[in-house]
C-alpha cells in the first residue's frame, strides 16, 4: 500500500466513486438507516449523483480520490459549509474508504488533502456532520482532534438522520497526512 497517490477526481471516476460510496455507506449504516433508505440507496442512484457533482461542481467543491495502482482506495469531498452550526468553517462533506485501506493512515491523508483545500478557500477551520451511532467514524474524528459542538438533523432525500457536528478550529491541525 505504499504506492497510494491522491489526486482530484474526474468525471470518469464517478462509477468507481459511486461503488465505493455505496459499499462504505451500507457498511456504516446497516444498523442505523431505516430499511427504506437502505434499499433505495443503490448504485444507479449514486452514479447519477456523483456524475452530476463532478460534471457541474460548485464554486467551492473539491473531490479527492486515493488510488493504489488502478484501484480506488478512498474518496473525500470538501465544500463550503452547508449547515449554520458549522460556524463559517469549511465542510468535509464525505470521506469513504475501501475497508482494505482502513487503519493504515489513508483517512488521515484524505482529511489532510481536504483541509488544504479548505484552507486555500480561506476558511480558518473545518467542520463535518457524522450520524449519531456511527461509532467508528466518531472515534476516528475524535482521534484527529475534532470536538463536538452541537447537533443537527439532516433532512436528506431518503432519511432524516441526527448528526453530531465535529469541528477543528485551526485548519492547520488537520494538515499533514501520513502519506504525503
Amino acid at each position: 500500500m505504499t504506492d497510494i497517490h491522491l489526486r482530484a477526481a474526474t468525471l470518469a471516476d464517478a462509477p468507481a466513486i459511486a461503488r465505493l460510496h455505496l459499499a462504505s455507506w451500507r457498511r456504516a449504516y446497516r444498523d442505523l438507516a431505516p430499511r427504506e433508505a437502505f434499499e433505495a440507496m443503490d448504485e444507479a442512484l449514486r452514479v447519477k449523483r456523483w456524475t452530476a457533482m463532478l460534471a457541474s461542481p460548485l464554486a467551492q467543491q473539491a473531490v479527492v480520490v486515493a488510488q493504489e495502482g488502478g484501484r480506488l482506495a478512498g474518496v473525500g469531498m470538501a465544500a463550503s459549509p452547508s449547515q449554520p452550526g458549522f460556524g463559517g468553517r469549511g465542510e468535509i462533506r464525505s470521506l469513504y474508504l475501501d475497508p482494505a485501506f482502513q487503519r493504515a493512515g489513508l483517512g488521515r491523508s484524505l482529511m489532510s488533502a481536504l483541509a488544504e483545500q479548505i484552507a486555500a478557500w480561506g476558511y480558518p477551520g473545518a467542520a463535518l456532520g457524522v450520524v449519531v451511532g456511527n461509532e467508528p467514524a466518531i472515534a476516528f474524528y475524535n482521534a484527529l482532534g475534532g470536538r463536538v459542538v452541537g447537533k443537527y438533523v439532516d433532512p436528506g432525500p431518503l432519511w432524516r438522520s441526527e448528526n453530531l457536528i465535529f469541528v477543528w478550529d485551526e485548519i492547520s491541525d488537520l494538515i499533514g497526512g501520513a502519506w504525503r
